[in-house]
């Protein structure tokens, strides 16, 4: 166990400490992949079964890297541990013991996008929205939904503290809601906030709850400060026969209450574990220490928080440059002249990155990148299974998993020539799927055996999908297979529908590749949904032709990451904070963490910029540009902390000609000089 000596006196108390709660308060770059991976490590080599250790995290790559270390250290018995994200755990535990709950072993899950599909649906069908005034769409729709039910508020609370133009359709909202709820029921789907409500409902059926809180002997948590009130109260009652719970987190990156994360579950464990031990990570192995001296200062402002004050063994560095700027051009260019110059120096683009707080403060500064030929990599876009083309495809294999699932149904039906919505309603109602009642009878037997009539100019597609169907259906076919099989059908209709079909067939490659490290065909569905991979065709954006790039992210997207040179833009009051969070307390601490977030990715070099000016679209006789004052979170201590600076002062020294011969051939202190000279 050579290993343990590589730990610092602060993780090696949370590898080797005793059983019982523990809450390890691990600040930025503190190295707390390495402290978890270890503690799975030691609990094996101490006797613990590898299958009794539960390790929850919010990604499976995450889950896999902490699993990997570990096994360099314990061996490939760490490979049996539970490890996964918490709706991945749902998810396997659901399939086990599902039935205890109401749920039959056959369910699929819905993701996002066929949620608000649904919801959608549903508010057609109710007349919402032919409504005479706006009426909520289904994004928003999703969104209250979302937020209701992982913050445990009430819908009216909901709607008034975060959508509070949507209070007068609180009716119509419920009436969509209550509907949704049944007709996932009757069509055997769950949608993501449903697994973790259903897993806490299996924690409290008799005897199924202590069957599977008893599963585990030890359970260790990832990301802590990002769960929100029902993770919280799933994972009390996985502890309620032994208190042996390990949760690592920082109180200080807590930056998703929009996913109603909260940092009350850092604040409160040891409430809720009353015998809990605590044990603060600091040594920061990342930053060098002026950038976590500036960093430190912004946190102490904080109001409720877990004192802690990052420090690194790292010698030298510079203080962080905080620069202000006359407007935003300016801020381009004093961005991008940094940029250059440390390039020059001999950091690549690539271990360089600009962030910001919202994803369009970066659209000036993009253009002037083009302009100066700097390649850039924005960190965002859509997943692989949220192209369109990707998501056809799988609703079939989800028709042929769960028959009853009536968006799946529409939106293949959707596809085919003169099929519009009407259509496909009566071309379902024909198979036995659709309305409140959810059908009877297996919709895909139906299909063979006594098929609706479909529209003229659907007669051949819809002849080749009973087809395709029926060679998935008959005998046992791999998911590959059955990929391949339903391209057949698929690709025709693909050719027609979008554009470029050459460069999207290959995310169809991809997805039969995928498929084929799959036996089962609900294991490969459920993986695409849960932890999907990123798009690899023309969704990702062109191909990169250059060998270096710079990168540009929003905050959120940027924690976890770190890169060796840090330029924060736009980190004037209104912006950071936004001026759309500054409504409590509460809101307020979280723009203050967000900063902290982007200040803590930057290991020897970190630039922050603020323009004094705005221009925007005047209205009337108002003005055209409006003025700002540096972060009210920077307000206190610039002057200490960081080096001060002004964008066009280096510029204007090197070129003093230019605005002292205007009016006058003398300068000022040629006309001082001779006062005293001969």
């Amino acid at each position: 166990m050579d290993w343990l000596n590589e730990l610092n006196p602060a993780q090696r108390e949370a590898v080797t400490c005793p059983d019982g709660p523990v809450l390890v308060i691990a600040g930025a770059g503190t190295g707390k992949t390495k402290t978890l991976a270890s503690r799975v490590a030691w609990l094996i080599e101490q006797g613990t079964p590898a299958d009794r250790i539960l390790l929850l995290t919010f990604t499976r790559r995450a889950a896999a890297e902490m699993l990997g270390r570990a096994a360099r250290f314990a061996g490939a018995q760490a490979n049996k541990v539970w490890g996964g994200t918490f709706h991945a755990t749902a998810n396997r535990l659901l399939r086990l013991y599902g039935r205890a709950v109401g749920l039959s072993a056959t369910f699929t899950v819905m993701d996002q996008a066929d949620s608000e599909d649904l919801m959608n649906l549903i508010r057609g069908e109710l007349g919402l929205a032919k409504a005479k005034k706006r009426f909520p769409r289904k994004g928003t729709l999703s969104a209250i939904y979302s937020r209701m039910v992982n913050s445990r508020m009430k819908l009216k609370a909901v709607l008034q503290a975060a959508f509070p133009w949507c209070e007068d359709d609180i009716d119509g909202i419920r009436a969509i809601f209550e509907a949704y709820v049944r007709r996932k029921r009757e069509q055997n789907v769950l949608d993501y906030d449903d697994l973790l409500l259903h897993w806490q409902a299996l924690m409290d059926a008799p005897e199924v709850g202590d069957k599977v809180a008893g599963r585990f002997d030890h359970v260790l948590v990832d990301e802590y400060q990002d769960t929100n009130v029902v993770q919280a109260e799933i994972l009390v009652a996985m502890r309620r026969r032994n208190g042996n719970i390990m949760v690592v987190g920082d109180d200080a990156q807590s930056i998703y209450s929009f996913r109603s994360a909260t940092v009350r579950n850092m604040l409160d464990f040891p409430r809720q574990f009353p015998k809990a031990r605590t044990i603060t990570l600091e040594e920061n192995y990342r930053s060098v220490q002026p950038i976590l001296d500036a960093s430190n200062a912004v946190m102490e402002q904080a109001g409720e928080r877990y004192t802690k004050n990052l420090f690194t063994r790292r010698q030298g560095g510079e203080k962080p440059a905080l620069v202000t700027c006359l407007d935003e051009t300016e801020q381009c260019n004093a961005v991008c002249d940094r940029i250059l110059a440390r390039r020059e120096e001999g950091v690549p683009l690539m271990r360089q990155a600009v962030l910001f707080r919202a994803g369009h403060h970066s659209a000036q500064l993009e253009v002037e990148l083009t302009r100066r030929n700097i390649p850039f990599v924005k960190y965002g876009g859509l997943k692989f299974v949220e192209a369109a083309h990707v998501k056809d495809l799988i609703a079939i294999l989800r028709i042929l998993e769960n028959p009853a699932d009536q968006m799946s149904w529409y939106r293949v039906l959707l596809l085919m020539p003169g099929v519009g919505p009407a259509a496909a309603r009566k071309l379902m109602a024909g198979l036995g799927i659709g309305g409140d009642g959810g059908g009877a009878g297996n919709p895909l037997r139906a299909l063979q055996d006594a098929p609706p009539k479909p529209p003229p100019a659907a007669e051949k597609a819809f002849q080749v999908f009973r087809s395709a169907m029926r060679n998935c259906t008959t005998g046992k076919v791999p998911p590959a297979a059955q990929v391949e099989r339903i391209r057949r059908f698929y690709e025709p209709i693909f050719e027609r529908v979008y554009e470029n079909p050459k460069v999207r067939l290959r995310d169809l490659d991809q997805l039969e590749l995928i498929a084929s490290n799959y036996r089962s065909r609900s294991k490969f569905i459920t993986d695409l949904t849960l932890d999907p991979p990123r798009s690899t065709g023309d969704l990702a954006g062109k191909p990169l032709l250059d060998d270096d790039y710079l990168i540009l992210s929003t905050i959120h997207s940027a924690k976890g990451c770190e890169w060796d040179a840090v330029y924060i833009i736009h980190a004037a009051d209104g912006m950071i904070p936004s001026d759309m969070a500054t409504g409590s307390a509460e809101e307020i601490d979280e723009e203050r963490r967000l900063l902290y977030v982007a200040m803590t990715r930057a290991k020897d070099s970190l630039g922050i910029f603020f323009p004094l000016r705005y221009y925007h679209r005047g209205r009337g006789l108002s003005d055209a540009h409006s003025y700002a004052q540096v972060s009210r979170f920077l307000a206190d201590v610039q002057a200490r902390l960081f080096a001060r600076s002004t964008a066009g002062a280096q510029q204007d020294e090197e070129h003093p000609a230019e605005d002292a011969g205007q009016g006058g051939s003398r300068t000022v202190d040629d006309k001082l000089r001779d006062l005293w000279s001969g």
